[in-house]
């Protein structure tokens, strides 16, 4: 059997369908208009073109046709059909139109007519059909000349699929092969990770070099093609590139994606409405551990095996498992008066959970931001009463009753590392950090540097407190790093002693002459300072200024 042409045969199928139609007459039964109908779809279809892939897009309730004709050459010959779905379900089936036997013999004339209705309606018919959204292949078997339609129909909205037809089955296949057994299995679950494996496809034995498996994870459900996990993806609004093992290029990526290049391995994360899409093609290694999943949440698998040089894939058997619960998270007990430092780790950004039991009605929280953001949160009894993002010096006074339960959860903000110290005692416990002024800024006067002097100034309070003023000397590319980095709660035992400058006591009961200035002498000129102020309360923790960098005068 070969494919012929469409124009090569057309005469013969004109030829024959002018006999057919003078040799039977109006129609008078179903099975008569049927085969007219038939014919008719003959005439208004598309070819199919053999051993190549072909999209068809289809119309809601518009069926499609399309033809292929086989050409007696040998007694039996087999030929191939294989339909992908790239999104809802379609109904798509084959009619054979076989050449017409000869004439009805004489005799009786209502006998005639029965006899010209059977042979009409047995010269079209339906070999195969199906509804659905599976990738469904039809071997077929011809041992004489036949004219074959499919036809196409999507009834849930416009579509679009895959078509491919080959009468040469025995030069290799377009598609990948999958072993014997498809399916997927999971072989390890864990909070954040899942481990899957696969049989390897007979196809990469064969040919390593051009084939490729790529992996689908998603928290919707499973697909059964690539073309339909790509068409899913596209409806969810963002652009995808044409395929999966052909769009692992960089400059190819949208605004909602994500490429990492780990250990050889290539990932694109697309962000849709429905949550995080991964893509991971792994060469040809069949088992693959997911990282970095949600606890507790289910995820959908699927593995293509992909034909790099041809573009085709096939799907193995889709799986899902649902990644473990988070462990509850480690809780701290605060005791009174007692002052806990808490690190957190912006990278992984869980939460860090502190837990306090009344004595009193009243209890006052009081946090110092050391390093970076955080966020907390304070629950009485499982209800909120609290929630904010840190800011230097906090204090939070709470009334409930005594016995009542505090659950104090802390977390970074941010990437990098985080540290804040938290006390929690009753309201008129001996407070742990000094009275603070209104503002912890320090500030310099211009008109009054020199090349050898700067003059800063700070606020006190109405407590007379102990002031202690650093300086350390710094460059332009310092800065940022010295002001980002600098850890707010460590004092100056932290320090050099050669950058102490001088300590001083002073209070003032009118808060608007608290107000003390000091000016630092034997600088260089046009040299970069940081200063730094210490206050330092009755229980002797200190508070740290926010720093400030001024610049001597480089003549003067």
């Amino acid at each position: 059997l070969k494919m012929s042409w469409f124009w090569i045969y057309l005469p013969l199928h004109l030829l024959t369908a002018t006999s057919l139609c003078h040799s039977i007459k109006a129609p008078t039964t179903s099975s008569q208009q049927s085969f007219k109908t038939n014919l008719f779809s003959f005439y208004h279809s598309l070819i199919l073109a053999d051993g190549k892939e072909t999209t068809i897009h289809l119309l809601k309730d518009i069926p499609k046709r399309y033809y292929f004709v086989l050409e007696e050459g040998r007694v039996l010959a087999p030929f191939s059909i294989t339909v992908t779905p790239c999104d809802v379900p379609i109904e798509w089936s084959i009619l054979v139109y076989k050449s017409p036997p000869g004439k009805a013999t004489p005799g009786d004339h209502d006998t005639q007519e029965i006899s010209k209705s059977q042979k009409a309606s047995s010269m079209v018919s339906t070999i195969f059909n199906y509804k659905g959204n599976s990738v469904e292949t039809y071997m077929g078997m011809s041992s004489h000349s036949a004219l074959y339609l499919l036809e196409f129909l999507s009834t849930e909205r416009d579509t679009h699929i895959t078509v491919y037809l080959t009468t040469d089955t025995t030069s290799g296949h377009l598609y990948p092969e999958l072993p014997m057994d498809p399916r997927i299995d999971v072989i390890a679950i864990g909070h954040t990770t899942v481990t899957l494996a696969w049989k390897h496809s007979p196809s990469v034995l064969q040919h390593r070099e051009s084939i490729q498996y790529c992996l689908l994870v998603n928290e919707k459900h499973n697909y059964k093609s690539l073309c339909a996990a790509e068409t899913a993806i596209r409806s969810s609004g963002m652009k995808l590139p044409p395929t999966l093992a052909l769009s692992l290029s960089p400059y190819l990526l949208e605004p909602q994606q994500v490429m990492i290049l780990s250990n050889s391995e290539l990932s694109i994360i697309n962000k849709v409405s429905s949550g995080e899409v991964r893509q991971v093609c792994m060469g040809t290694k069949n088992t693959y551990t997911v990282p970095n999943l949600s606890p507790s949440t289910q995820y959908y698998f699927d593995v293509f095996i992909v034909n790099l040089l041809t573009n085709a894939s096939a799907a193995y058997t889709g799986t899902f498992a649902r990644t473990l619960e988070e462990p509850e998270p480690k809780v701290t007990e605060l005791k009174d008066g007692k002052v806990i430092h808490v690190v957190l780790d912006g990278k992984k950004q869980k939460l860090y959970s502190l837990q306090y039991q009344a004595r009193h009605k009243k209890i006052h929280f009081t946090f110092q931001l050391c390093q970076g953001q955080i966020r907390v949160h304070i629950a009485r009894n499982g209800r909120t009463v609290a929630s904010e993002n840190l800011s230097g010096l906090r204090y939070f006074s709470l009334k409930g009753k005594p016995l009542d339960t505090y659950l104090v959860q802390l977390r970074s903000t941010e990437e990098s590392n985080s540290s804040v110290k938290v006390q929690a005692s009753p309201h008129f416990h001996k407070p742990l950090f000094p009275l603070l002024p209104e503002s912890l800024k320090i500030k310099s006067f211009s008109k009054l540097r020199t090349c050898r002097s700067v003059t800063i100034a700070w606020l006190g309070t109405q407590e007379e407190s102990k002031y202690c003023v650093y300086r350390k000397r710094i460059e332009e590319d310092q800065i940022w790093r010295e002001l980002q980095s600098a850890d707010r709660c460590s004092g100056p035992e932290s320090r050099h002693k050669s950058e102490k400058v001088l300590c001083k006591y002073f209070y003032d009961l009118n808060l608007q002459r608290a107000v003390t200035t000091e000016t630092i002498k034997g600088l260089e000129a046009g040299t970069l300072y940081l200063f730094d102020v210490y206050l330092f309360g009755p229980s002797g923790i200190p508070v740290r200024y926010h720093s400030k960098v001024v610049k001597t005068r480089k003549k003067c």
